[in-house]
């Protein structure tokens, strides 16, 4: 059984006192398709990988252990990418959509003890670890629902308890990621206020690649 075929299963309760483990979950699968193929995951930025950006705002904000998910080019992110200390996880599926690296990610955090996953896409460089350190510090409880939202509309990176893992594996499809899970429970999402402090752009074609200089 491939990894984006294992269900996700809850995580054990954490022990009372302790503080609760947010792990970090990064999407770095994308092709780049509208970039002419060029994977986001090696786009440079001030000199590096832009994976290695996204990885540093997650440890920075205090997520751990950070899990990142590669597709297009993995085996070339793998080597010219420093994710030491990084789980690192293959998605042989990319080409389908967020929805697969999102399973295959929300999977690989089973058996870790993470009470809730916090979700960021690597091509967001505008979003830095306050905005990030926010959201976490939105979790609750396993049954945490919570994202960025900038200017009152919602956005990345979202916060999702273990709780929830199972049923967003089960509608992640395509590239709607976990938009059906976040429209089935719209009333549970707690908006984190990040405008301030952070520019939720995505790097999706040639004129985007300006914000990289």
């Amino acid at each position: 059984m491939s990894a984006a075929e294992h269900t996700p299963q809850s995580a054990p309760p954490v022990n009372a006192g302790a503080p609760p483990v947010i792990a970090g979950l990064l999407l770095a699968a994308g092709g780049g398709r509208r970039l002419g193929g060029r994977p986001k995951a090696l786009l440079p930025y001030r000199g590096r990988p832009l994976v290695e950006n996204a990885v540093r705002v997650l440890r920075e904000a205090g997520c751990g252990p950070v899990h990142v998910v590669l597709g297009a080019s993995a085996a070339e992110v793998r080597e010219r990418a420093d994710l030491s200390g990084c789980v690192v996880v293959d998605n042989p599926d990319w080409a389908e959509g967020m929805g697969s690296s999102l399973r295959v990610g929300l999977a690989s955090l089973a058996g870790t003890g993470a009470g809730a996953a916090l979700v960021s896409l690597v091509d967001q460089p505008g979003i830095g670890p306050e905005a990030v350190a926010r959201v976490r510090a939105a979790y609750r409880s396993p049954a945490s629902l919570a994202a960025a939202a900038y200017d009152g509309e919602r956005g990345h990176p979202v916060l999702f308890g273990a709780d929830r893992w199972a049923d967003i594996a089960a509608t992640a499809t395509g590239d709607r990621g976990a938009r059906v899970h976040l429209k089935n429970h719209a009333d549970e999402v707690m908006l984190v206020e990040c405008g301030d402090v952070a520019a939720d752009f995505d790097i999706d074609t040639p004129p985007d690649l300006a914000h990289l200089a």
